[in-house]
């Protein structure tokens, strides 16, 4: 027995003769709940007047789970009522599913359906494509999907033999997602968006596309090698989440004094501004960083001019690219320590003297790791006071 709710989705409240109970999970002759597949959840609502938890497919019957025991049995007539709110937020979400898709059809190459499913919030549908979906093209799918909702589309079912659906083009078949479509049967269901788009679907469905009502597309995820996951609200949470953007953008122009319409082009002056902002700033920091590596006192070692010296406030990678600027300007030698807990070690020479033999020494002395050439060199995690690290270079 199969529901009855996919070509009846308009039906909230029905009568129907008890065949089997066991514990809390009852059997009917027929039923209009609709039973969890193809990405579609299980309805709502209550039978006997006792809340329905789930209803599943099990051994060729609908089973209704219900949230707790209860006295009815074989052969009495129950009355079912399926919760109208979530019934009517599926069946929306499902055909937004639907036009979605149809928008794909669109705007992408080769594609092909990889999953689907509806929770409370949002919508998933997981589209096998090789076009890239940038940002401009999801702004592009979006717009289109909503277009098609505002065309009030008709939207209509039938059953078709499976030879007959599977020699259209136009058909999509989503067999990964729609459990039982077409397993072991002579026909097919086919949900048909005038003009827009043909699916093999078992899940229920508005009758014209304006009762969906606004979609909102929410973000994008690779899932899989191959897969585009595209996330979107439907209905009450897509006003919400318009309205949520809507008043960001509206603080973010107010904040950066333009209107909503040259927003992009406000945002793009700032990130000028910051650029160059950080541009002065990195250069600031080289003078600085420069400043310091001159300042480092200098001291002789077996013939050579060092400059030897803690740094502070300064990572290895830019000390040591600054120390081999402006080693040979008046030293042979820059050797130079970070400060803090886990000192490092930069060297830089003229190649007279061996970095990496004077990076060598210390970490046979000091501990850590470290290496390099000739002309430079360098190491961390030494095991020792900076100011140690640099009286020993200074012998």
């Amino acid at each position: 027995m199969e529901t009855l709710a996919p070509d009846n989705p308009e039906v909230r409240t029905f009568e129907a003769t008890v065949e089997r109970v066991d514990g809390t999970a009852v059997t009917l002759d027929e039923t209009y709940f609709y039973a969890e597949s193809g990405g579609q959840p299980a309805d709502r609502g209550t039978l006997a007047g006792v809340p329905v938890t789930d209803v599943q497919h099990d051994s060729g019957a609908v089973v209704h789970h219900l949230a707790e025991a209860t006295d009815i049995e074989p052969g009495e007539t129950v009355v079912g009522v399926i919760d109208d709110d979530f019934r009517t937020y599926c069946t929306r979400a499902h055909t937004a599913s639907h036009l979605l898709y149809g928008a794909g059809r669109r705007l992408f190459d080769d594609l092909g359906y990889g999953g689907f499913g509806i929770d409370a919030e949002k919508v998933r549908v997981d589209l096998a494509t090789s076009t890239d979906i940038d940002d401009e093209t999801l702004v592009e799918l979006e717009r289109l999907t909503n277009r098609a909702v505002w065309d009030s589309r008709p939207v209509s079912w039938e059953s078709v033999p499976v030879e007959e659906a599977q020699a259209r083009d136009d058909v999509a078949f989503n067999t990964k997602t729609e459990e039982g479509v077409m397993t072991d049967a002579d026909t097919v269901r086919l949900v048909d968006i005038e003009g827009w788009d043909v699916a093999a679907c078992g899940g229920t469905h508005v009758e014209n596309t304006s009762e969906i009502g606004p979609v909102e597309v929410l973000d994008r995820s690779n899932p899989g090698e191959g897969l585009t996951r595209i996330e979107f609200a439907v209905g009450p949470p897509a006003i919400d989440h318009r309205a949520s953007v809507g008043r960001a953008t509206r603080a973010a122009a107010q904040a950066l004094d333009a209107s909503r319409d040259a927003l992009d082009d406000a945002v793009a002056d700032l990130q000028a501004a910051r650029e160059d902002a950080e541009d002065e700033a990195r250069a600031y920091k080289s003078d600085i960083l420069a400043a310091r590596l001159d300042a480092l006192p200098a001291t002789e070692r077996d013939g050579r001019h060092w400059r030897v010296g803690t740094i502070a406030e300064f990572g290895p990678n830019d000390v040591g690219e600054a120390a081999q600027d402006r080693v040979g300007d008046d030293a042979d030698v820059i050797a130079a320590v970070g400060e803090g807990a886990a000192p490092y070690v930069v060297v830089a020479t003229t190649g007279e003297v061996d970095a990496g033999d004077v990076v060598d020494d210390l970490t046979d002395t000091f501990g850590g790791g470290g290496g390099g050439g000739p002309t430079f060199a360098q190491g961390g995690g030494l095991d020792a006071d900076p100011e140690a690290i640099v009286n020993e270079l200074r012998d």
